[in-house]
């Protein structure tokens, strides 16, 4: 992708979109950004808004303007971030049916558009309406990605790097399944410095108890957000434009993204949180890993909640 002509379409200029846009303009990972939303109003004032803070941005020239789905035909991304939010005791497979439907009819106007680039989906829940998505427009399973536990794995790396006080950059921790309750941490893949976390627990600088603890803080940190302040959107927004730049650089970085497992994992037919390599083709590879057998058995339980989600998003849609 050449960057004079790389642009990218926002659809959902709520709080997560707008987190998004900001933190992807600080980094320059494009250079036209056109916003979608259901309300045009909200659209045309960040608009405004964002396009005052690239006045002050050194080196970080773009355009920024609302529009509709017309512009998406020659995007190089779109990322959606539309959808009803999630409300306070509400998990996010509570949300499934009525951000299903909104995702249907935003899958058709982006289909009729005659879009060819990769789409990155935060949604929620992002892996059942990543499905949705990609069975609605027909597009190749690679060129259609969910957020997925790319931010489940950030809080674990920051949750380990406050117990053992070190930076949450240098601890290898990831989460894969569902974003959500069902969740796994792979602590038999946890390392930091190529030194595992089972070696930090038989030196009893963790215990197993450590660790659980750690991922039930994971886990719920979503709904301890919620209960404070009503919405997250700082650190999927960061999430997102790292994806979006990995996307638009043909970077081939590895992400714990939401891709389409036909096998991969013992999982077939639904997207679901897996490392995976992220360039200009989206999901370029799978990475599979040989999970501890706990491990695996959880993460299959995920899946199959998800494809029991699906089933209910799919009878939901017209």
């Amino acid at each position: 992708m050449e960057n004079s002509t790389r642009k990218v379409v926002l659809v959902g200029c709520g709080m997560v979109g707008n987190s998004f846009l900001y933190s992807a303009m600080n980094r320059g990972i494009a250079q036209h950004y056109v916003l979608i939303d259901a309300f045009r109003q909200a659209a045309e004032g960040n608009a405004i808004d964002l396009s005052d803070a690239v006045a002050v941005l050194e080196n970080r020239f773009s355009t920024i303007k609302a529009g509709d789905y017309s512009e998406c035909k020659d995007a190089d991304l779109i990322v959606i971030t539309a959808g009803r939010p999630q409300r306070d005791g509400e998990t996010r497979l509570d949300m499934v049916a009525d951000n299903a439907r909104i995702m249907q009819d935003i899958a058709l106007k982006i289909k009729a558009s005659g879009f060819k680039g990769v789409t990155l989906i935060a949604s929620n829940p992002v892996d059942v309406l990543a499905s949705v998505y990609q069975k609605v427009t027909g597009y190749a399973k690679n060129k259609v990605i969910s957020s997925g536990t790319t931010l489940d794995s950030a809080r674990l790396r920051r949750l380990v790097g406050n117990k053992l006080n070190i930076a949450p950059a240098s601890v290898n921790a990831y989460v894969l399944g569902e974003h959500g309750d069902s969740s796994v941490s792979a602590w038999s893949k946890a390392s930091i410095m190529q030194k595992s976390i089972a070696d930090f627990v038989a030196e009893g600088k963790l215990t197993e108890k450590d660790l659980e603890d750690m991922h039930q803080q994971m886990m719920k940190m979503a709904y301890t957000i919620i209960d404070l302040k009503k919405a997250t959107f700082y650190g999927i927004g960061v999430c997102l434009s790292s994806i979006a730049k990995a996307i638009l650089n043909d970077e081939r970085s590895t992400f714990l993204v939401g891709a389409k497992c036909e096998g991969e994992y013992n999982v077939k037919g639904t997207y679901i949180g897996v490392p995976a390599v992220i360039g200009a083709n989206g999901i370029e590879e799978i990475i599979e890993w040989k999970l501890a057998k706990e491990e695996q058995v959880q993460f299959e339980k995920s899946a199959t909640q998800l494809h029991e989600a699906l089933n209910v998003a799919l009878a939901a849609l017209k």
